[in-house]
């Protein structure tokens, strides 16, 4: 059985995934917290399998406490679960050890799927994914004669830049959403908001993009 500890200072979003928890066979809720403070204390009494953490908390955020729960306790698999669409705390994730970085917007199942990748000591996020987010911090703070493409990515959330990926590949937007556990209506909302970014008004103008940006130089 794994056991999985939730930390979130929304008591009704707590609720509704430690359900979702111990309705899935195999995982069971072994604790839960509403802060950094209670959840250093009760994780050292719990040594729980895997912490399910929201990033934003009232005495700290949840990259953090990530950072402290797998120096203090190795053997603990973190999950960053987040409503934010946010780089820089998915770059802050990757450095702290967590296993993946989730976002609220994901169906039950792939939330589960995740518990269940970080509990067998896999990483959620894609190998290319996690390269990118260190790559990233790596990247000079004046960009060189033909950089513009790097810019433009730039641009892009993580989420966006994970349809374009799966739209270069020359999947429909109900196979991306059964890939990355997301309704059919939210991809197509990221495909508006990715096409609007780079300019574009055709889908076939963002696959021919991702397409020569994942095979160019220095990917």
């Amino acid at each position: 059985m794994t056991r999985v500890f939730l930390v979130d200072d929304h008591e009704i979003v707590r609720r509704g995934i430690a359900q979702l928890i111990d309705a899935s066979p195999g995982l069971e809720v072994a604790g839960e917290a509403g802060s950094v403070s209670e959840a250093l204390r009760r994780i050292e009494a719990i040594a729980p399998d895997v912490a399910v953490l929201d990033v934003r908390l009232p005495d700290g955020d949840g990259i953090d406490l990530c950072r402290d729960i797998r120096s203090q306790h190795p053997h603990i698999r973190c999950l960053i679960l987040t409503a934010y669409d946010d780089d820089a705390a998915l770059r802050s994730a990757a450095l702290a050890g967590a296993s993946g970085y989730v976002l609220k917007d994901v169906r039950s199942g792939a939330l589960v799927d995740a518990i269940r990748a970080a509990a067998d000591g896999r990483t959620v996020q894609s190998s290319k994914s996690l390269r990118a987010a260190a790559q990233s911090l790596a990247k000079p703070a004046t960009p060189a004669p033909g950089d513009r493409i790097d810019d433009t990515e730039a641009e892009l959330s993580y989420r966006e830049r994970q349809v374009l990926d799966l739209i270069a590949e020359g999947m429909t937007n109900r196979e991306i959403g059964e890939r990355l556990g997301l309704a059919e209506k939210t991809v197509k909302n990221y495909v508006s908001g990715l096409l609007a970014k780079l300019g574009m008004e055709r889908r076939t103008q963002a696959a021919v993009y991702g397409a020569e940006h994942r095979h160019g130089p220095g990917h």
